[in-house]
This record gives structure tokens, sequence and C-alpha cells, in this order.
């Protein structure tokens, strides 16, 4: 993965590499599972994984605030992304997952998307994976894989 840089100002606007929308901004996501049925225990193709809001940044950096995980056990984690080609993006995130009984960190996880954004500026679609890693971060425990669907989120928008 590159490393983000800060985008210029026409980066901004939406004019970089002839495309006329970008990301940045506010979004309601979906991870659905694909491709998991011989997860332990497996994972049905079309299931709703996780869900939430995202915000992306000017700067490179995201934030996403996820609706499956309760806020004991971590409901956010901070991302970055790159620009890779005309509508194109890479995402990387990491969380961190609690124990709700104990508090005692018990998952660092890797959540990696390659999207693409509508042409109009007010969808993206792609995939995503996510990586699950002990809490030392040093033994891969878990893997679950599947597509996203984003929709922008907007200021008159009346619901969640």
């Amino acid at each position: 993965m590159r490393a983000p840089t800060a985008l210029n100002p026409a980066d901004r606007s939406g004019d970089a590499m002839n495309n006329t929308a970008n990301p940045i901004g506010m979004w309601n996501f979906q991870f659905i599972s694909q491709g998991n049925g011989s997860h332990n225990p497996p994972i049905p193709d079309g299931a709703n994984v996780d869900f939430g809001y995202i915000q992306w940044h000017s700067d490179g950096t995201e934030i996403m605030n996820s609706g499956t995980h309760a806020p004991s056990t971590q409901n956010f984690c901070l991302g970055v992304w790159v620009r890779t080609g005309m509508f194109t993006y890479e995402v990387n995130h990491f969380a961190l997952s609690y124990d709700a009984t104990s508090g005692v960190l018990a998952n660092k996880i890797s959540i990696r998307e390659q999207v693409t954004l509508d042409p109009s500026g007010n969808q993206y679609s792609g995939t995503f994976t996510l990586n699950i890693f002990n809490a030392a971060g040093t033994q891969q425990v878990d893997q679950v894989v599947g597509t996203i669907a984003a929709t922008r989120v907007t200021v008159d928008q009346m619901t969640p």
C-alpha cells in the first residue's frame, strides 16, 4: 500500500485525474459477507458483517464508527486512504477490540478496502478484508472477507 499524502487543492475539488467526484465527507456503509462459507462458524453470503458511518478527510485519514460492536468492546477504528486510479481508492483501517467483561485488549484488527467511487460521488462499492490478530498483533487468528457498499450522508438528510 502506498503511503497516503495530503491532497493538493485539485484533489479536494475533484479535478485530479479528470475525476469529478471525491470521497471526502460522511458515508453510511455496510460490510456484506462474501466467500466465508468455510469460516468457523460459516458466515453465509449476504450476511451483514458490519454497518455504520465513515468519514473520509482531505488529509488522507478516515474514521469509522461500527454499528455491530458495542462501545465497551470498541466501536471506532482509524485509517488512511489513498487514490489508486480514476475513482478508485485503497483504505487501511486499524481497530482495537476489547473483552467486554474484563476490559482487556483481545484483538488487533486490520481492515483493508478496495473501493470504486460512483462518478456521481454519492455511492461507492468494493471489497474488504478483515484480518484479525491476537492482542500482541503477532499472530493472525481469523479473517473475514466480503463486499462493501456506501452511500453519502448529506446535510439535508433526515433519516440515519
